[in-house]
């Protein structure tokens, strides 16, 4: 579905933007761009590296003012809110992040209530609460007395997802969630954010670069490229082999997932690429 047959979600949306410009100083990377984030749905936005998908991310997070245009977070520009209050309604999961050398994942995971903290009511049972179950939850209890320094790549995602899980707020973004996983960890992250969705309706946007993934998990795809949005809406309707070549410049089959009824694309080999072809388009009929 393009995003000129999609439907109007502005009035209803928690999160979105309107008519934003996103630049680095003089470069600009994302110019008059708008895009509502449907509710209680999972959105994932894919493109080619550069496309722009992690620095939309970070102005829908607040962590990228917009030269021109706005972010409104429940209706209210969101630079104009307090710190706490959006820490209270969005988490955030970046690429890459940075603790105090020692801390204890823990201790970590515990920072994820900070915003839920006040001068008169400090820690609570309800908060260690929440902390066990988002170890639990990413499998990170039996770490939980280790310095962070420790673990590996793999462990370390996960104890900052944990973190976020903790935070316990509506919106949850994530910025390549699944970055230094191996293929095991990476699905069981991805259950982990779909079982989060749909148990606690949370609204979920995250940037992924596994298209095949992003159809299987995502309920809204957003689909850029060189800082625009080609298509965006369901993975059925969005995910085809033109949109593939003209955001990837990968040439494709699109066949049906067998085991997820979703798109599975299919890359087209550089070698002996007419009887490949041949056989996936036989696969695809069965």
């Amino acid at each position: 579905m393009s995003v000129l047959n999609a439907p109007d979600l502005r009035s209803s949306s928690r999160l979105r933007a309107d008519g934003v410009r996103l630049a680095y100083d003089s470069h600009v990377v994302v110019d008059e761009l708008s895009l509502s984030i449907p509710d209680g749905k999972v959105t994932a936005i894919v493109g080619a590296n550069a496309c722009g998908k992690s620095t939309l991310l970070r102005a829908l997070a607040r962590l990228l003012r917009p030269t021109a245009g706005r972010v409104l977070l429940d209706g209210e520009e969101i630079h104009r809110l307090k710190t706490k209050e959006v820490a209270r309604r969005l988490g955030l999961l970046p690429q890459s992040s940075t603790c105090p050398p020692g801390i204890l994942v823990a201790d970590l995971v515990a920072r994820g209530r900070s915003p839920h903290q006040r001068l008169l009511q400090q820690w609570s049972l309800a908060d260690e609460d929440m902390v066990r179950d988002a170890l639990i939850a990413t499998e990170t209890l039996d770490l939980a007395d280790r310095p962070i320094d420790e673990l590996s790549g793999g462990q370390r995602q996960r104890v900052w997802i944990a973190m976020v899980l903790a935070q316990a707020t509506p919106l949850l973004l994530l910025d390549e969630p699944t970055t230094f996983l191996d293929i095991a960890h990476q699905i069981d992250v991805l259950d982990l954010v779909a079982d989060l969705n749909q148990r606690r309706q949370t609204t979920v946007v995250m940037v992924l670069h596994d298209l095949n993934q992003a159809c299987r998990y995502a309920d809204h795809i957003v689909a850029m490229r060189a800082g625009r949005i080609v298509a965006d809406g369901r993975p059925s309707d969005v995910i085809t082999a033109e949109l593939v070549e003209e955001v990837f410049g990968l040439e494709c089959i699109v066949i049906t997932d067998p085991l997820a009824g979703t798109p599975l694309v299919v890359p087209r080999v550089r070698r002996q690429c007419a009887a490949h072809s041949a056989q996936l388009l036989e696969y695809a009929a069965i």
